[in-house]
């Protein structure tokens, strides 16, 4: 045995933790000869939106490649955060000041809108509104926290509070960082049992679920569309495509080249402890917040919704790489903040795609009378249910308020056709050595 290998259990899963308690369920949908809308994408997006349609009296049928909730939507860390890392970015410098806000408004208005959501459908998905520490990886990184904090509460329109490195050990139990920031406006959920849920709710709403059907191609057909996919032709009278960080197969094909062209989709890899014993989670994890540092090449964490063992995710790898040859990384890394649980293994590892845009922003719009909504940076469980509302209040010509993420321009580079494996080891090698860099001038 090698040391990588001690670090699993005998019961070592490469498939979700998550599916331990919820699977995406198998359904044996016919697929229909015609829709009022097609949704092309059975995530988080697509039920909402058809949740949203069906709401609105529309005909709805929502298509997934594999089955409804198999990518990200079953597979993320769970992490409700209330548009925090759009209102922390640099929009000033792309938008002006009062675009930014309004931007910035936008996105946060998506944690409201999912607590709804859960409210209103019943959704048994274990939420708690816990809020979510973010660790500075040094002190300069503090000092960019501070200079945000007080519009990160502005805009959520919840608290922030700074905790200096002295004080840590009441949000994190852990030396290696330099403070951070504390921020309510976020939560945890289990993203299996919220997927199941959403997609639950829409087919309670009339809403048809069609799994394991592949769209090849959308093209106009009079006043509608054409889909093909390979389980035959479906007519639909509006198109949205919300498939994210899965816009484009591992052949090469996408429904909607023009938005696989704007997408970037990320391995994101997670792994789960055994189980802990309460005290140890205690010290670990004092207030059960969610953790994001903020590092380049970012590490995230939390305490498992049943509070007995740690999950934590990554980017063990910006090449495609195996979950069980991403384990071990992510366990140093994990034990590097947490020493710990050096002898702590492993029960389960898996990957995910997570995608993001070229100016960093989570986008709705329409391209050629195919509508679209996409881009969530790694922060989707809220994001991605609220872009999907939102899109289908558009396409139900619902949308009288107007809203900010709408219509900007989606960015691509020359060339790019939506694998970005050729670049994303060289641009993760270098964030890496920026955050090296960083920690050694600290």
């Amino acid at each position: 045995m090698t040391s990588a290998d001690a670090v699993f259990a005998p019961s070592f899963k490469t498939t979700p933790w998550w599916w331990e308690a919820a699977e995406p369920p198998h359904r044996d949908s016919a697929l229909p000869d015609h829709a009022g809308v097609a949704v092309v994408g059975g995530g988080y997006a697509g039920l909402s939106a058809a949740l949203t349609l069906r709401r609105l009296g529309h005909d709805v049928a929502v298509l997934d490649a594999e089955r409804i909730g198999w990518g990200a939507s079953s597979r993320n860390g769970g992490m409700v955060s209330g548009g925090l890392k759009v209102a922390s970015g640099a929009l000033e410098k792309q938008h002006g000041a009062e675009g930014a806000r309004a931007i910035a408004k936008a996105a946060a208005a998506s944690f409201p809108f999912i607590e709804e959501t859960i409210a209103r459908e019943g959704i048994a998905c274990d939420y708690i509104r816990c809020g979510r520490f973010t660790p500075a990886w040094t002190p300069k990184h503090y000092d960019g926290l501070a200079a945000r904090a007080d519009f990160i509460a502005e805009m959520t329109g919840m608290p922030t509070r700074m905790v200096p490195k002295g004080q840590q050990h009441e949000a994190l139990g852990s030396d290696h960082y330099h403070g951070g920031m504390i921020a309510e406006a976020a939560g945890s959920l289990h993203p299996g049992k919220y997927a199941r849920g959403l997609a639950d709710a829409a087919e309670r709403a009339g809403a048809r679920l069609v799994d394991g059907v592949r769209v090849g191609g959308i093209a106009g057909d009079g006043s509608g569309f054409r889909l093909t996919t390979d389980r035959g032709p479906l007519r639909a009278d509006a198109v949205l495509v919300a498939t994210n960080g899965y816009s484009r197969d591992t052949h090469g094909h996408a429904a909607m080249p023009w938005l696989a062209k704007r997408m970037i989709p990320v391995g994101s890899y997670i792994i789960a402890t055994e189980e802990l014993p309460e005290e140890t989670m205690n010290r670990l994890f004092p207030g059960r917040r969610m953790i994001s540092d903020t590092r380049r090449v970012l590490n995230y964490f939390r305490p498992s919704p049943y509070g007995n063992r740690v999950l934590w995710g990554g980017r063990a790898s910006f090449a495609p790489t195996a979950p069980e040859a991403a384990a071990p990384v992510l366990h140093a890394f994990m034990t590097a903040v947490f020493p710990e649980l050096k002898s702590v293994r492993l029960t389960h590892a898996w990957t995910g795609n997570v995608a993001f845009t070229f100016d960093f922003l989570p986008h709705i719009g329409v391209q050629d009378g195919v509508h679209y909504a996409a881009g969530c940076q790694g922060s989707g469980v809220a994001m991605a249910t609220w872009l999907g509302h939102r899109a289908a209040l558009k396409i139900a010509g619902a949308d009288n308020e107007g809203f900010a993420l709408d219509g900007l321009n989606v960015p691509t580079m020359p060339f790019y056709n939506g694998n970005p494996n050729w670049f994303l080891p060289i641009v993760g090698s270098w964030y890496r050595l920026r955050d090296h860099m960083d920690r050694a001038a600290a």
